[in-house]
């Protein structure tokens, strides 16, 4: 049976020669490996406290590096350890309303390069018809 590991204990190997990752659910201890990564010991050192899944994904590895993640497995994490990934959530934008002094300015920043555009035309034909 796997050992199953808490979020706060593993969260504790985080350095140089120390250096736990999460992925996928499983628990690997890369230290051994941390001076043979290709992109470098920090990559490693950077991902560890915090579910690193998606970091590990995004990468790209390749099947022979998903493989050779077996050689360091330590456990399973206790999935109801891991906090929550609090994502962005821009706040809604409030709708212009024809009140709004905002929204005058965004009138007023299309109406009058058009009004000078207009200018430009009718003098531009006005001009040509007295020669």
């Amino acid at each position: 049976m796997a050992k199953v590991l808490d979020f706060e204990d593993v969260k504790k190997h985080n350095h140089k020669t120390d250096c736990w990752l999460i992925i996928s659910g499983k628990v690997y201890d890369v230290t051994p490996f941390l001076d043979d990564h290709p992109g470098g010991d920090e990559a490693m050192i950077n991902v560890t406290g915090k579910d690193a899944t998606e970091d590990f994904d995004d990468v790209g590895h390749s099947i022979s590096a998903i493989d050779m993640l077996q050689k360091y497995y330590v456990g399973e994490i206790d999935k109801s350890t891991i906090p929550i990934k609090k994502k962005y959530k821009p706040t809604p934008r409030e709708t212009l309303k024809p009140n709004d002094s905002g929204f005058v300015v965004k009138i007023l920043q299309f109406l009058i390069p058009l009004l000078i555009l207009g200018i430009g035309v009718g003098l531009s034909f006005f001009m040509k018809k007295e020669d």
